[in-house]
């Protein structure tokens, strides 16, 4: 049976459209540090490895999603290891009325986004990760409060990704209408839209299946970091 390309979506999106932002190390592979941790191998030979290895050791940190849990390469250790639920939407709920107004977010709102999600801890965010893909969020009294937006693009999916919420203003259906806005957009454009939730985030896997995403696979995020 042939892989499907979300089995390894980082390698997907390296090897893709955002391949521009590929670090590439013999048989390795990882996004710009600028943009994102995200990294993967063409395979588990230890020549492949090793080139990982040397990434980490060169350019810091990187995290794997795989549907395994990769093996640490040599002068690695494991960070951290977190079993994921991977979604996937073909549809979306429809829209309801917000007593809100949802704004375009660029670059001129990248320091408030970097601090939000620095904040909250939706997922690995750092200073360009905003310019993955499109994002949107909510102020109010000009405080950015809650954003969601898109992150890895391989070929035919879009991820939605970069979902938080200030704590002082969480309740307000934020979350659930900005993540809907985000994936009708990727559904618009013919592709489908995809998500990681922590597999034991029963809260959240509710909200997503609520918008219309389904549980595909389960998948390994692992942090991989150079041994002290």
């Amino acid at each position: 049976m042939s892989a499907h390309i979300l089995d390894r979506p980082v390698f997907a999106t390296l090897g893709g459209r955002q391949g521009h932002l590929a670090l590439r190390h013999g048989g390795a592979v990882r996004m710009d540090p600028a943009y994102g941790l995200f990294a993967a191998t063409v395979d588990q030979n230890p020549e492949s490895l090793a080139a990982l290895g040397e990434l980490v050791s060169d350019k810091g940190t990187v995290g794997l999603v795989e549907t395994f849990t990769p093996p640490p390469p040599p002068g690695t250790e494991i960070l951290s290891s977190a079993l994921c639920l991977q979604m996937v939407a073909e549809t979306v709920a429809p829209a309801w009325d917000v007593g809100f107004d949802m704004l375009v977010l660029d670059d001129a709102d990248a320091a408030e986004m970097l601090a939000l999600a620095s904040l909250t801890k939706p997922g690995p965010f750092f200073a360009r990760t905003h310019q993955l893909g499109a994002f949107i969020g909510v102020r109010v009294d000009g405080q950015l409060v809650a954003m969601a937006g898109e992150r890895m693009r391989p070929d035919g999916y879009t991820e939605a990704s970069g979902v938080c919420v200030h704590p002082d203003h969480r309740g307000k259906g934020y979350a659930a209408r900005l993540l809907r806005e985000v994936t009708a957009k990727i559904l618009a454009r013919g592709e489908k839209a995809f998500l990681h939730s922590y597999a034991d985030n029963a809260t959240a896997i509710g909200l997503y299946e609520s918008l219309g995403y389904r549980g595909r696979a389960e998948v390994r995020f692992t942090i991989l970091g150079a041994v002290e």
